[in-house]
């Protein structure tokens, strides 16, 4: 996988999917000699985190792997004691990885707790020899700890301004009056760090956003999150997004992936309103995404930067993802000059979910801070929501 955003330049986005993931630590003469990002090796899904050989590694920097491969430089002191240090708080296995390994250094490196030590550049076949032995032992432990993992719903958009966030907040308190009433938790993230207004859509007046979670570091815990969110009459859990605007380089892969891990422990199903522009923060909280919903309108522009959209995520290997595309602001007469078969030649793919345009009633629901039915029942807009909603939950494999 390439870097995406400026921001995160010399990062890569973090794949989280259902095989166990190996994380190489590698600098980048040793990345360049290898091309197994997004690949799978021995059955485990490989990662790349370009860092330099003594460069400090944050155990954080591990959420989410099972096997972290790491380069050491005999030549540099610092580099040796980096995995010395890593190996002693890392509760996952560690190999080592090194240009031209002497026996000596072999040694010593298991004697500090390396799995293995395996020779750079990485081959293939040295690495799948080397993680054989951990993956009955990763299986085993995902067998007997089975880690409660809840859904992950992204909203994204075709363009700003095509009512994503409106969707996100309306869909979310419905499904979660509906959860609730049967003792399960519903989130919604609103993890648009500069224009997130899902808070104020709903009519909440949060303490506590986003922001509290970031400053947290390695004390965020299920019960710091949950304190973080602010609850919606519905039973809605909000996670408000920062009261002022952040730069996108303001959270990070890692950060992320461990809010959405934490999250998933705490609630059933979790909605993610995402920025417009893409990071590899948010990149791989898709990658971590059970339903992405792709929000456009029947315009010439929406559908282009909707398919480009599509694209974008095809360059970076996420083809398989379930994305489902949602036409807000449908209205039968728009078809009557883009039709149905002009969609799919458009976007490749069907319209999964319309919903029913009704400018008025949104704009009155926002501005109360209220789910539209408050405003006016049984409306054409309701219904579809309704229906996504519906649609949502059965795919989840989640009963009403």
């Amino acid at each position: 996988m390439t870097a995406l955003s400026p921001p995160d330049s010399g990062k890569r986005w973090i794949h989280r999917g259902p095989l166990p993931t190996v994380r190489l630590f590698l600098g980048d003469g040793a990345i360049a000699a290898v091309a197994l990002a997004g690949s799978k090796v021995g059955g485990f899904e490989v990662g790349l985190d370009p860092i330099a050989p003594d460069a400090s590694i944050d155990q954080a920097r591990l959420s989410g792997a099972e096997v972290a491969v790491v380069e050491v430089v005999p030549s540099r002191p610092e580099s040796i004691a980096r995995f010395e240090a890593l190996a002693k708080v890392a509760r996952i296995p560690l190999i080592a990885a090194v240009y031209d390994p002497q026996m000596a250094l072999v040694r010593a490196l298991v004697r500090a707790g390396a799995h293995d030590v395996i020779p750079l550049p990485i081959d293939i076949a040295e690495l799948e020899t080397s993680l054989a032995p951990l993956r009955e032992r990763v299986a085993s432990i995902r067998a007997t700890n089975p880690v409660k993992r809840g859904k992950v719903v992204s909203v994204i958009k075709s363009v700003g301004g095509v009512g994503a966030t409106m969707l996100a907040t309306q869909l979310a308190v419905r499904v979660a009056a509906r959860r609730s009433a049967v003792g399960r938790d519903v989130a919604l993230l609103d993890l648009d760090v500069q224009f997130g207004d899902a808070a104020f859509q709903l009519g909440l007046q949060p303490a506590l956003s986003l922001s509290d979670l970031l400053g947290a570091g390695n004390r965020l815990d299920g019960d710091l999150l949950r304190a973080t969110t602010t609850a919606h009459v519905s039973g809605l859990k909000v996670i408000a997004a920062p009261s002022a605007m952040l730069p996108l380089d303001a959270m990070t892969s890692e950060q992320a992936i461990d809010i959405i891990d934490h999250a998933s422990r705490e609630f059933e199903i979790m909605f993610v309103d995402l920025p417009s522009n893409w990071s590899n923060w948010s990149l791989s909280l898709i990658a971590r995404s059970d339903i992405v919903l792709l929000v456009t309108e029947i315009n010439l522009s929406s559908l282009n930067r909707a398919r480009r959209q599509l694209e974008m995520l095809a360059s970076q290997d996420l083809s398989a993802l379930d994305v489902r595309v949602v036409v807000n602001r449908y209205e039968r007469k728009l078809f009557e000059t883009i039709g149905s078969g002009d969609v799919r030649k458009a976007l490749g793919r069907d319209i999964g979910f319309t919903i029913a345009n009704d400018h008025a009633l949104v704009r009155a629901a926002i501005d109360r801070g209220v789910p539209v039915e408050e405003i006016k029942r049984k409306t054409p807009l309701a219904k579809d929501l309704d229906a996504l909603g519906e649609g949502i939950m059965t795919s989840l494999g989640i009963g009403s």
